[in-house]
């Protein structure tokens, strides 16, 4: 929970976290290396030094780094684990349902355990998405529509396919859909992350959430365009997070184009954990204000309500939290007692 200066607590719903094993144990072969690497380079080229990780610390983490560091020092009061496998570069795949439905488990209310899908597989896929979604409860998937699957380097939304397992959603009630639309990470395409695809999926399927994670950086304008339409399409901060620290005018810039076009229900929190922190992103988050000549433009707050949203409320609207019942529900739990042991 953070705490205002007035005493006000505001409820943080972390979107975006994972627990990743990049470990050269587990990597198939040079490409799971680069895609590690890459991402470890992003965390330290956009992270305070007094942040930064060791590579073999960022390569693997056990849970209670993340629970340590999501929980009891970052503010975060839930978390959503958005897993991707990988499967061309790690051997036991870069994420884990299982494992993440452990932690589900071990502290009741704190996360929620997203899956992922790939239309690629054709039949035997739908097949699995219907048995992990009765058996763990899912209630969103994590696109990659980059990734690699034999000699294919990428699908679209659009494929007839991926509009099947679209359909298998809208059916099995997973209502949102986090894809993954942003930076390139080595040796991923960059044009396989191009965001033109969402348009159509979302004008098709309107009765699910297209939560475009990483606004479809560097192509913010081509997804504000499209978002300013789909109003079932929002917008993912990971990625886009850290620059408030790395480059606060691009920050502000990307912050007042969001809130022109989307406004400030379809913005949503999310650290991209163990890229990096939520402690610094939401301390760093609650102290900036917009700078006067794009207020002035695009007529646009970033005030304290506007906040409240983005950090926990509009992302809790979309997976049915009651933000007020869920704070008394983890009140005095194992992680809350932890968190206090150290304030």
């Amino acid at each position: 929970m953070y705490k205002t200066k007035s005493g006000e607590e505001i409820f943080v719903i972390d979107s975006h976290i994972h627990l990743w094993d990049g470990s050269k144990e587990n990597q198939l072969n040079e490409y799971g290396a680069q895609f590690i690497d890459c991402f470890y380079d992003y965390h330290t080229s956009l992270s305070p030094e007094e942040y930064y990780w060791s590579r073999n610390k960022f390569y693997k983490y056990e849970s209670d780094t993340l629970i340590h560091d999501l929980f009891v020092k970052g503010y975060v009061d839930m978390g959503i684990f958005q897993p991707v496998f990988l499967k061309e570069f790690y051997k036991d795949g870069f994420g884990n349902v299982e494992k993440n439905a452990e932690l589900e488990e071990q502290y009741p209310g704190r996360f929620i355990g997203n899956t992922s899908f790939d239309p690629r597989e054709g039949e035997k896929g739908l097949k699995y998405l219907e048995y992990e979604a009765k058996k763990y409860n899912i209630q969103g998937v994590k696109l990659y529509t980059a990734e690699w699957n034999g000699n294919s380097k990428g699908y679209k939304l659009t494929d007839p396919w991926a509009q099947r397992y679209l359909e298998k959603c809208r059916e099995l009630g997973i209502r949102n859909i986090h894809v993954h639309k942003g930076p390139t990470i080595t040796p991923l395409n960059r044009d396989a992350f191009d965001v033109a695809d969402i348009d159509e999926a979302a004008s098709l399927f309107t009765d699910l959430n297209f939560i475009v994670e990483h606004c479809g950086l560097p192509r913010i304008e081509d997804f504000c365009w499209i978002a300013t339409q789909e109003k079932n399409v929002y917008a993912g901060l990971s990625v886009v997070m850290p620059f408030i620290y790395a480059r606060p005018r691009y920050f502000a810039e990307i912050m007042g184009e969001l809130l022109y076009w989307l406004d400030e229900d379809r913005i949503i929190f999310g650290s991209d954990y163990a890229i990096w922190e939520p402690k610094w992103l939401i301390e760093k988050f609650m102290e900036f204000e917009l700078p006067e000549d794009i207020k002035k433009e695009t007529k646009v707050e970033l005030n304290l309500n506007t906040k409240k949203k983005i950090l926990g409320e509009n992302i809790a609207r979309l997976y049915g939290i009651n933000i007020e019942a869920q704070k008394e529900r983890l009140r005095g739990d194992r992680i809350d007692r932890l968190a206090m042991q150290e304030s």
